[in-house]
């Protein structure tokens, strides 16, 4: 812990939530050009994302009362191991082959040294993107739960817009990535889920009426 930079890692994810995310990848250009690699070398940035989820997901036990601490253990391994790295793992792999098989530019030259996307780096779009959606979906939605528990069309507001702008801003997070590598191309593809969750918002209200 002593060798780890926290406090980058913290003022990476201040970054992360504000309008300017994208300026967190200039950083991994410049890893580029003196380390040879785009991917973070210092684990400080899952580690506190690690600390933050365990903690979030204790808080969430205690204020549903959960009966044991083996249940509390329970729900902080699934969010570790599901929602943060099984999620990270399937989107990184998933990112990372569309990027190499679909996306990848033309060659400037036939000398020029074909550069692929590392799996670690398209980990590290998972984690950056994972920023903002914890503050929504953890952070903030924990102290709106007495609304977001309820059945009124209210509380369906405030939790799906709370999904909606968490998971499009973590898609818009991951097109930043993949747009601040410059062999790539037409990484626009990132953003289609956004256009899903839109319909999906819409249709949840359209529906409430009729109890869909």
């Amino acid at each position: 812990v002593d060798q780890m930079d926290l406090q980058n890692a913290v003022d990476q994810m201040r970054i992360l939530c504000t309008l300017y995310p994208q300026r967190v990848y200039k950083m991994a250009y410049y890893r580029k050009q003196t380390k040879n690699h785009w991917a973070r070398d210092d684990p400080a940035f899952c580690f506190l994302q690690l600390v933050m989820i365990v903690a979030s997901s204790i808080a969430y036990g205690l204020a549903f009362r959960v009966a044991s601490f083996s249940a509390i253990l329970g729900f902080v391994a699934k969010s570790v191991l599901v929602h943060w790295l099984g999620f990270g793992v399937i989107m990184a792999s998933f990112g990372r082959l569309i990027a190499n098989q679909h996306l990848m530019g033309a060659e400037r030259s036939t000398s020029h040294v074909r550069q692929t996307v590392e799996w670690l780096y398209a980990f590290d779009i998972h984690c950056n993107a994972f920023v903002p959606l914890f503050v929504l979906l953890y952070g903030v939605q924990f102290f709106l739960l007495p609304l977001v528990l309820g059945t009124s069309l209210l509380s369906l507001g405030i939790s799906n817009t709370l999904f909606a702008v968490a998971f499009g801003w973590y898609f818009y997070i991951t097109h930043l990535g993949y747009r601040a590598l410059p062999f790539l191309s037409n990484t626009e593809v990132f953003l289609f889920p956004i256009a899903a969750i839109l319909v999906l918002y819409v249709f949840n209200f359209v529906g409430y009426p009729f109890g869909l």
